[in-house]
């Protein structure tokens, strides 16, 4: 291997973290004239997206949105940053927290806007999950997402675990419920 090629292992590593930055345009707004949260939430998919499958190093779908936080409204002309960091992983998924940043010139402040988490999938060539990097905290922030992730992921399969029993019983069964 030449010093122009690494390992996936090592790609990954590099690739953990991603911003992104879109000015917010009037093709944005909501009724109100802020930024519509559909759009906001089209572009927080966008970004995990890209975050995860850079890690994964092939395709990835969306699994779970497990929470969006709207902390504040964003104005039209501002410059919003989207910084997305893989916060854990398992064999085939991983999740990407991403928290968005908005700055509004003409005031010169920025502003905390908007937290999530979503979950993502790798998708082999052949259409079924494939493992992923182990993600490796290596600073106490990473330590900390990484255990806050795994507090997330447990719960997401409790979750699933109590959806998949309740499809086990029968109508009639839900009914004294």
């Amino acid at each position: 291997m030449n010093h122009t090629q690494s390992t996936l292992e090592e790609v990954a590593e590099a690739k953990g973290q991603l911003t992104m930055r879109i000015l917010m345009t009037p093709d944005t707004a909501n009724f109100a004239g802020k930024v519509h949260g559909g759009v906001l939430l089209k572009y927080l998919d966008q970004v995990a997206y890209i975050c995860a499958a850079r890690y994964a190093g092939t395709y990835v779908v969306t699994l779970s949105v497990d929470r969006v936080d709207f902390l504040a409204p964003i104005q039209i002309g501002e410059l919003v940053t989207f910084q997305a960091s893989v916060n854990y992983t398992g064999r085939t998924s991983l999740e990407v927290g991403i928290r968005v940043l908005s700055e509004n010139f003409h005031e010169q402040n920025i502003r905390h806007t908007n937290s999530s988490y979503f979950t993502l999938v790798a998708i082999g060539h052949d259409n079924k999950p494939t493992a992923v990097p182990e993600f490796k905290p290596s600073d106490t922030v990473e330590r900390r997402r990484f255990r806050e992730a795994h507090q997330r992921r447990h719960e997401r399969m409790r979750r699933a675990r109590i959806r998949r029993d309740r499809r086990e019983l029968s109508p009639l069964d839900l009914l004294q419920a």
